[in-house]
């Protein structure tokens, strides 16, 4: 049972079952649990997305570059646009690779980070790519972190309110 986006159910234990739902991935809503509707194929759609919107976002740069050069501004300032955007994708490209394996530990810091990751965004693209030919991005988190929540589901016993508790004396 999947709607049009793929959010839909993939797996046992997953839509209606009274236990603990799967969280959606961008691009891929729950088909990552089962791999089924199409992920293989999300998946090759994502990476070459990703690497197609990073090919244009160089020619991009490439057209500020050239505009640099035409402005004549000197050596000094296009060196340093050209560090600031490869240190900013460099740095982008890290974070956004860790937030595919663990929750961010202070969501202060990431807000701000978005800056850096705005300049940076072909690291961003490119660590989308890279991470699409591997996995669903953030799908080892959200498996480990679906996972421990059926684990837990199925340790709990029966209703907790109904469970019978000693006499007061």
């Amino acid at each position: 049972m999947s709607d049009q986006n793929g959010t839909g159910a993939g797996a046992g234990g997953v839509g209606g079952g009274g236990g603990p739902e799967p969280e959606p991935i961008r691009f891929f809503g729950t088909t990552w649990v089962g791999h089924d509707n199409g992920y293989g194929l999300r998946r090759a759609g994502v990476a070459i997305g990703a690497l197609l919107a990073a090919v244009a976002a160089c020619f991009v740069l490439r057209f500020a570059y050239e505009g640099l050069q035409i402005a004549d501004t000197g050596s000094f300032v296009t060196v340093l646009v050209v560090v600031m955007f490869a240190v900013c994708s460099a740095m982008a490209f890290r974070k956004t690779w860790e937030g595919f394996s663990a929750r961010p530990t202070d969501p202060e810091r990431e807000r701000s980070l978005q800056g850096l990751k705005a300049i940076g965004f072909v690291g961003s693209l490119l660590a989308y790519a890279f991470r699409a030919f591997q996995e669903a991005p953030g799908e080892s988190l959200h498996r480990k972190e679906y996972e421990e929540a059926l684990t837990r589901y199925a340790r709990r016993k029966g209703n907790p309110a109904a469970r019978k508790r000693p006499k007061r004396r």
